[in-house]
């Protein structure tokens, strides 16, 4: 059986791409501040996943 493809870096492009837009129109919208507060509020999300998942061995770091 052959291995599968590893996708991880086309999906982490994928991932910037749709954060610049995103980013993009929420400043065009509602301004800086906002992007501000959109860009705080993903960085305590991932990091309270990333400490869930760490807390209940969902994977090993380094």
């Amino acid at each position: 059986m052959r291995r599968a493809p590893n996708y991880t870096n086309a999906t982490l492009l994928s991932l910037l791409v749709n954060l610049l837009w995103l980013f993009s129109l929420v400043w065009v919208v509602a301004g800086f501040g906002a992007v501000l507060l959109l860009a705080v509020v993903l960085n305590l999300a991932i990091s309270r996943l990333e400490r869930r998942l760490r807390d209940n061995d969902g994977y090993s770091r380094g």
